[in-house]
């Protein structure tokens, strides 16, 4: 009799994927490789751990666990007047932001560079984002620090570049007010945001590539994450609301012990791409402004609006 253990039938994988004829076993894709090539920088990539991806469709990783498959987001028709890669936000209002926890960052104290995952309202990841920075910044420079940071699509490709020149944080010196540029893709200017003085609130204005006044964000008067959501208002000129930037309340030991935040944003479907894309660095400005801890006590440092 045939021993059908030691004969495995033929599976299906989605259209696209390696491996996407019917093979017998699981899919073959390259050691530590996910379907789509990993950034640099993320595990997966050449040089990096591969644990974090599956190295096979439902099949053991290197450590013998199960890792669910990547599913990204299908790749919209391209649009006319639309920067590369940003065609994505035009069919979603909301993104969800998360941010790798970093266990060197966790046992040593050292700051390292920041990761993040974004996501669709489906659980559908968009991009990756990367931060750029070397390692006397990083600890140095605390949450104030300048960065670049790199937002990349499912093939790898960068397709908005977000970039903070260091300012001092501190409420007596307006001149010093934190700003952030964006560019999509790396030259082209897509938007800007710029904090705006204020004795009481943190404030915002998000401007186009022109520099003209688009929207404003105002957050609350105490930045304190404290077993609730905080919430950035994203308001028009003329004071209507049209979407908002929350601070998720990620659990007691997650807030206690890391600096790994979850985000989420929510704008208008018809909004332009690249003011989705500002918000985008918005998001980030606020991140490291209010939300990211530095030294090894962990303690955290709020910006000072």
């Amino acid at each position: 009799m045939e021993n059908k253990a030691n004969n495995p039938v033929p599976i299906a994988v989605a259209p696209g994927y390696p491996g996407s004829q019917p093979q017998y076993g699981y899919p073959q894709y390259a050691p530590g490789m996910a379907p789509y090539p990993a950034p640099q920088g993320f595990p997966g990539a050449p040089g990096q751990p591969p644990y974090a991806f599956p190295t096979a469709y439902g099949a053991p990783t290197t450590y013998g666990q199960p890792v669910p498959h990547a599913v990204w987001m299908p790749e919209p028709p391209s649009l006319p007047n639309c920067p590369p890669g940003l065609e994505y936000l035009s069919q979603i209002d909301q993104i969800l932001i998360h941010q790798q926890i970093e266990l060197l960052e966790i046992i040593t104290g050292f700051e390292t560079a920041n990761k993040y995952e974004i996501k669709n309202a489906m659980g559908q990841r968009v991009y990756f984002a990367a931060e750029e920075n070397d390692c006397c910044t990083l600890n140095c420079c605390g949450p104030s620090r300048p960065f670049t940071m790199k937002v990349m699509d499912n093939m790898g490709r960068e397709v908005i570049n977000l970039m903070r020149p260091l300012r001092c944080s501190s409420c007596c010196f307006p001149c010093c007010l934190q700003e952030i540029e964006v560019h999509a893709p790396l030259g082209t200017p897509a938007g800007y945001v710029k904090q705006t003085w204020d004795p009481c609130l943190p404030k915002f204005v998000i401007q186009n590539e022109a520099r003209q006044d688009v929207l404003k964000i105002v957050g609350p008067c105490v930045v304190c994450s404290c077993c609730s959501d905080i919430d950035f208002e994203v308001l028009s000129l003329d004071g209507n609301n049209v979407g908002k930037i929350s601070k998720q309340w990620t659990g007691f030991v997650r807030e206690a012990f890391t600096d790994a935040d979850n985000f989420g944003i929510q704008f208008p479907m018809d909004l332009d791409v690249k003011i989705k894309a500002v918000m985008l660095g918005a998001c980030f400005l606020i991140d490291f402004m209010f939300f990211e801890r530095t030294g090894q006590n962990g303690q955290q440092r709020a910006g000072v609006w």
